[in-house]
């Protein structure tokens, strides 16, 4: 922002926006990765999210974070209603306000519904780096909604990925899936009627339904595969404690964000958590360390990510003069 106009003006980012300055998913996880290590370093501040949950499995939470090192400070507004597609509407909707890191003055405010499908899809990739087969070629997607696209956009960015498995509780939602990733990513994408077969053959198994505070443990003990790695986008929502339980390394992006979820009544039985996602990008605690060992990661969804992109929309947009000023 032009210094004369700072304190008199912010930039307004629709949706419509933020798609168009044509940010990449491969510089979304360089930028998770960038972040991540200074987490991992110590040199984030980050709190715990604080929320209120007006209904059953819906949340809105107030998500803030400063990275010192990119200069980004901010914080993410953001909804999820498990009961918005019956009306026709998002799961996930909100806004982000980023604000200047030298005072503190709001710099733009931006609809964050691409930034949180595309940063979680980025975790998920940057997780599997450390904790993936690098040669994994088959994914299995549960959960055809905006994460289990944006989770295989990401996750074809690292791995060779050829063929994806996509499991749906509506099958229409599978079958426009398979056919709209197909074409756009230049695989294979097979449907499938029974989760099994979208768990039990896959390298990479992503499940990316809605978050439930009483998960309906679908995954059982022995169906995901030696070798394999899980990332779970919807909690343990999809998995049975014994089938957690099999993984040798169990991590997550932040320990403080899963025990503030811990104490709301969620992951009520799951593994030790090996490391925080900052530790293994750091190499302060080790990732995959043998082809066979199962690894899992929950990744929770924090405003790291969301601050470690929305400076790169930000940027863009003044360059490319995308955006509508707005007077404060």
């Amino acid at each position: 922002m032009p210094v004369e106009q700072l304190g008199k003006k912010l930039l307004y980012l629709s949706q419509a926006d933020v798609e168009s300055v044509g940010l990449g998913m491969s510089e979304i996880i360089a930028a998770l990765e960038a972040a991540f290590r200074e987490k991992g370093e110590g040199r984030v501040e980050m709190p715990a999210k604080i929320g209120i949950h007006p209904q059953t499995d819906a949340f809105l939470h107030a998500m803030p974070a400063a990275i010192p090192a990119h200069r980004a400070a901010g914080m993410k507004w953001v909804a999820g209603y498990p009961q918005n597609s019956e009306r026709g509407l998002r799961y996930v909707t909100g806004l982000l306000i980023l604000n200047d890191y030298e005072t503190g003055l709001p710099l733009a405010v931006m609809d964050c519904v691409w930034i949180t499908a595309k940063r979680t899809g980025a975790a998920t990739a940057l997780a599997a780096k450390y904790l993936a087969r690098p040669e994994s070629e088959r994914v299995g997607i549960l959960g055809c909604g905006v994460q289990g696209r944006s989770n295989l956009e990401a996750l074809r960015v690292l791995f060779p990925i050829k063929k994806a498995f996509a499991f749906d509780a509506r099958p229409d939602r599978s079958d426009a899936y398979a056919k709209e990733m197909s074409s756009e990513l230049g695989i294979e994408v097979t449907t499938v009627s029974d989760p099994k077969q979208a768990v039990s053959s896959c390298d990479i198994v992503v499940t990316a339904a809605p978050i439930l505070r009483n998960p309906h443990a679908t995954i059982q003990r022995g169906w995901l595969a030696e070798g394999a790695f899980a990332s779970l986008v919807d909690f343990d929502s999809y998995w049975h404690p014994d089938a957690m339980r099999e993984a040798a390394k169990f991590c997550t992006d932040d320990v403080p964000q899963l025990e503030y979820y811990r104490g709301l009544g969620y992951f009520r039985d799951i593994p030790p958590i090996h490391a925080e996602l900052g530790e293994l990008v750091i190499g302060k605690k080790p990732g995959r360390a043998s082809v066979r060992e199962r690894t899992i990661a929950c990744n929770l969804g924090v405003a790291l990510d969301d601050l470690a992109t929305a400076p790169l929309i930000y940027a863009r947009a003044l360059e490319q003069g995308i955006g509508t000023w707005l007077p404060l």
